[in-house]
């Protein structure tokens, strides 16, 4: 007979944007299989995700990586209780793929369709990693589309404090690593890059909108002041310190997004910080949030790097309260794009 905290068993399946994921998480804490297929190589060679190219990647690596995710858990598809799938924010065409094959799964085994928030799966990575996170809490989301405080009073209840204006942090990590030839994704490499430069060589601006904004984010004019120093050096015939710039470039986001999180923290009264999303992974921001929590007395959690990145374990784990809440999409659930946190189920 089955432990109550083995179940139920919950197949997430995870095509946003470029990796294709897939896993098997059990009672909402035990992961049974975790799978990614990377699509780094294909887009590469043009500086940025191409989604036409991520639709049709994610349509051949889809199936094969489900049944691998089965057959590493010693599971078949017949102990399956529930499918869970993120169904927006992300490219449309990608999150079709992975739509379209959960609601295939979840009509022929007639077991519930389980419809997650993508932004709001990233959050609960920071419950896989961490048993004594609990609510209220904070989290800072930080990925190549977003750049967002989310407000978590309980489950359920959740509020955008803050979000992306214009270009978001991980896409501006991209931006200034294709201006200076090193390649996609940028996050990794500039990361890399500012350890190895000095941080107080180059200024570049800090954006802090005014009170009505003050938690939004905007890295657009910050983007173009590092392009322009770059353009500007090179018609110069100046030699580029990349890793100066890229140490001035990095400070200059995760001070903002540091700031920022600290000042919702402390005005929303709660002392539980979730670090959440693909730019989560970076040192720098990590070193510098366990810094300012530790001297602001905020308990801070972050996940471990590959939860940081998009999985489907975070997205099982996400559907867990949803299906224990009866949760369910029915077999016309259609892919949002543009889905806000606050819109989910």
């Amino acid at each position: 007979m089955r432990n109550n905290t083995d179940r139920p068993l919950i197949l997430g399946i995870e095509t946003s944007c470029d990796d294709t994921a897939v896993a098997l998480v059990a009672g909402g804490k035990t992961v049974l299989s975790n799978l990614v297929a990377s699509q780094v190589d294909f887009h590469n060679r043009f500086g940025g995700v191409v989604p036409e190219i991520a639709s049709r990647q994610h349509l051949e690596a889809l199936a094969p990586l489900i049944e691998e995710a089965l057959l590493k858990a010693g599971k078949r598809k017949e102990d399956l209780e529930a499918i869970a799938v993120t169904y927006g924010p992300g490219l449309v065409g990608a999150l079709l793929v992975g739509v379209a094959a959960a609601k295939s799964l979840a009509y022929g085994l007639e077991i519930p369709l389980i419809p997650v928030n993508h932004i709001i799966a990233h959050i609960y990575a920071g419950f896989l990693a961490h048993k004594n996170l609990s609510f209220p809490l904070m989290a800072l989301v930080v990925s190549g589309g977003h750049s967002s405080l989310i407000y978590m009073e309980k489950e359920g209840r959740v509020k955008v404090v803050g979000k992306t204006k214009d270009d978001a942090a991980g896409e501006a990590f991209d931006k200034i690593a294709r201006a200076l030839n090193l390649g996609y994704p940028g996050g990794p490499v500039i990361d890399k890059l500012a350890a190895e430069g000095n941080s107080q060589a180059i200024h570049f601006p800090r954006a802090y909108m005014g009170k009505e904004h003050r938690f939004d984010f905007s890295f657009s004019g910050l983007k173009s002041a590092v392009l322009n120093h770059i353009n500007s050096s090179r018609q110069r015939g100046e030699e580029l310190n990349i890793p100066d710039i890229a140490a001035g470039f990095q400070e200059a986001v995760i001070e903002v997004l540091v700031n920022k999180a600290m000042a919702a923290t402390k005005e929303y009264n709660v002392s539980n910080l979730v670090l959440a999303g693909g730019v989560g992974a970076n040192k720098g921001l990590r070193k510098l949030l366990y810094r300012e929590s530790e001297a602001n007395k905020i308990n801070v959690f972050v996940p471990p790097v590959d939860l940081c990145t998009d999985n489907a374990v975070m997205v099982a784990a996400a559907a867990f309260p949803l299906y224990r809440r009866g949760v369910q999409a029915s077999l016309d659930l259609n892919a949002v794009p543009g889905l806000s946190p606050e819109e989910s189920y």
